[in-house]
């Protein structure tokens, strides 16, 4: 939830409170105003509506994807094994209704696109698909993005869930390679 505090007077504050953060908020009017932006560039170099509004849609879909992607990752990072049910459950609804934006996204560019005056296989069938395509690979990219940039643990800092904690630097020094196992594996 976000809020905005407003003081009237030195006794009275008021409190709006409005859904969402308010940063998700900028970045949802971001990707309108990118939009329209590069719709209005390729209306002016193109005269044609139907370039601009693939164009127009496809960048404001990016935008929005990469934003829904963040937010799925965030999300995900956020539970973990000792995530209550009722927490888990939250976390379901509101992954949910992501998806649901970004269909509903999708689906109302291709109608846009659809409803253009021009006709014919690639207006009306191949066109309306590039700003869902659009969305879709910048939400992956978002979260693959925001994955590499994460850092993780070494690979042997914990083994096993029976297994004891090792220290990355003795782990080299005690370890045998795959020359040394295979005599014994044959000698055995």
């Amino acid at each position: 939830m976000g809020q905005m505090i407003r003081q009237i007077s030195p006794n009275t504050t008021r409190y709006y409170w409005y859904p969402g953060d308010k940063k998700e908020w900028l970045r949802a009017l971001l990707a309108a105003v990118t939009g329209g932006a590069v719709f209005g560039l390729a209306c002016l170099l193109t005269r044609n509506s139907l370039p601009a509004a693939v164009l127009g849609l496809s960048a404001a879909s990016g935008v929005y994807g990469f934003n829904l992607g963040r937010r799925d990752l965030t999300a995900v990072e956020a539970l973990d094994a000792r995530t209550s049910r009722r927490e888990a459950v939250g976390a379901a609804g509101r992954s949910a209704w992501r998806g649901f934006a970004e269909g509903a996204a999708a689906a109302c560019a291709a109608l846009i696109i659809v409803h253009l005056p021009a006709r014919g296989l690639v207006a009306d069938w191949l066109l309306p698909l590039v700003p869902a395509v659009v969305l879709g690979v910048s939400r992956q990219a978002a979260m693959l993005a925001a994955r590499l940039t994460h850092r993780s643990d070494a690979a042997s800092v914990f083994v096993g869930p029976d297994a004891t904690r090792r220290d990355p630097e003795s782990a080299g020094s005690g370890s045998r390679g795959l020359a040394e196992a295979a005599p014994d594996a044959a000698g055995a």
